[in-house]
């Protein structure tokens, strides 16, 4: 039997204008947008505002606080970390407005309209990958995989169909071949399988709306045993996800 896993491709990997699984013309959302939706789907999603200026994103880091995270965000911008368009470990507020200024000087013209994305620096020594994607021989599945360094090394990632029930997501959760990671680690609480079942289940809903064709939330970086999602990118066929 075929494995859904084959045509996997989050949708990170994707460039607006391409055709869907089902033929239509798909466009990503903005980090913002994609969290946002993320987010309403009851996905736990690091702290993080919008801001159009380097002022701005200093008050926005005071308000998330420091360290913090400064990204250029738009919809047409699927790429940020290939192009250099994210500032981690920012401790200061000189650091956050230099960042700011550099970040938007890098915009463009093909990304369209632009902004800065603010958010807390969330740290962790446990990454994972979740997403949805829609299989041109399943359907939707939900994902789950090793995320950061170690994801193309053990390449360990597992399916289930969409949507999914608590028994589904646990069993996908058990699938994972580094069962280890999920465990106590290094000094941190294992993993709460039940807080990740929820995400894992909450991804299921976002495959029941037609018009949204993957969601990619990479990382999810495990904190005191709970995973958060710090990037989410959404790819859509339609006029999905929030304005």
């Amino acid at each position: 039997m075929p494995d859904p896993r084959c045509s996997y491709l989050p949708c990170g990997m994707v460039e607006n204008g391409v055709e869907s699984p089902t033929g239509r013309e798909t466009h990503t959302l903005s980090e913002a947008r994609s969290r946002q939706m993320a987010a309403d789907a009851g996905i736990p999603v690091s702290n993080w505002v919008t801001v159009g200026d380097p002022d701005a994103a200093v008050d926005a880091a005071r308000s998330v606080g420091l360290p913090a995270v400064v990204k250029l965000c738009g919809n047409a911008i699927a790429h940020k970390t290939e192009r250099g368009l994210v500032r981690l470990s920012l401790t200061t507020e000189n650091e956050v407005r230099e960042a700011a200024i550099d970040l938007l000087a890098a915009a463009r013209p093909e990304d369209g309209p632009v902004e800065l994305l603010v958010s807390t620096m969330v740290q962790g020594s446990r990454e994972l990958i979740a997403g949805m994607v829609r299989n041109p021989q399943f359907g939707p599945c939900v994902m789950l995989g090793v995320g950061g360094i170690l994801a193309e090394a053990v390449a360990d990632a597992a399916f289930r169909l969409a949507p999914l029930d608590r028994l589904d997501a646990h069993d996908l959760i058990n699938d994972l071949g580094a069962q280890d990671l999920l465990g106590e680690f290094r000094g941190e609480p294992a993993v709460d399988r039940h807080a990740l079942a929820d995400i894992l289940c909450s991804l299921g809903e976002l495959a029941t709306d037609p018009d949204v064709v993957s969601v990619d939330l990479n990382p999810l970086i495990v904190v005191d045993g709970r995973a958060v999602a710090v990037d989410a990118l959404v790819e859509t066929s339609g006029d999905a996800g929030p304005a």
